[in-house]
């Protein structure tokens, strides 16, 4: 996998920009509010993250163009996730993401073949869903993508239903001081949340044993089946805080159970 070429992608890698502390700061606040061209300019100022990523690779004989389009593809889904009030840097946060997602593909990619223009399609479908987003607040319908891009539907489908790779629940996203936050911590359980079991009165006791907050972070997950993102939202405090403050009372109401 050759890395020193200049142009990776169409991408000039000698010229991208470097931006400072105090502009990706500035830059995030104004993704935050939904600024389009503000989430442009970061993700070109952290291209660079995934060029250092993508040398770990080198011996993978994997063309350097594929891995860097997936790298960019970990890259967006780590700003469009970042929580800057976890006081990280987005770098940290950023680099296991993209790991994350080039892994996946070198695992799944060894297991099946995917021919490189279906993977191109696959590709260029992903990026005009992204820029869709952006753009009307919405997803596309596979139509909508078929006819920004002139490929039939059928082969859109086919070719991102190739590129797939399977995800375990309990595939770590992001580690803080020990406490991990999984996949599974991040989706809504809109049919399973607990009811049933919340019902039982020696679990409604435990529960008042617990602090108000807690008890609040309890309620909102199993019994609203929210997420702990949206629990950290709506209380004010950080997603990892609330998975420690989660995992307490559990941790808490279980102790109880037992005596």
């Amino acid at each position: 996998m050759a890395l020193n070429k200049v142009e990776i992608c169409g991408v000039n890698t000698s010229s991208l920009p470097i931006l400072t502390a105090e502009e990706k700061d500035e830059l995030f606040q104004k993704i935050k509010k939904g600024d389009r061209e503000a989430r442009e300019k970061y993700i070109k100022g952290n291209l660079r993250l995934v060029l250092s990523v993508i040398k770990r690779f080198q011996n993978s004989n994997e063309n350097a163009d594929d891995l860097f389009q997936i790298g960019c593809i970990g890259l967006m889904k780590a700003v469009d996730n970042f929580d800057d009030t976890l006081m990280v840097k987005f770098s940290t946060y950023a680099v296991p993401m993209i790991v994350g997602e080039i892994r996946r593909y070198l695992r799944d990619y060894n297991s099946i073949r995917v021919s490189r223009s279906l993977r191109d399609i696959a590709y260029k479908a992903i990026y005009t869903k992204e820029n869709y987003i952006r753009k009307n607040l919405r997803e596309p319908t596979v139509m909508e993508i078929a006819q920004e891009i002139g490929i039939e539907k059928e082969t859109i489908v086919y070719a991102l239903d190739a590129i797939q790779s399977p995800v375990s629940l309990f595939e770590p996203v992001y580690s803080e001081g020990g406490d991990t936050l999984y996949v599974m911590d991040q989706i809504s359980d809109a049919k399973n949340k607990e009811e049933y079991w919340l019902e039982n009165l020696s679990l409604r006791e435990a529960m008042a044993r617990l602090g108000e907050r807690e008890r609040h972070i309890i309620e909102m997950r199993f019994y609203e089946g929210k997420t702990q993102m949206e629990v950290a939202e709506e209380i004010g405090i950080s997603q990892a805080q609330v998975s420690r403050l989660e995992k307490n009372a559990l941790r808490n109401m279980k102790n109880y159970l037992r005596s």
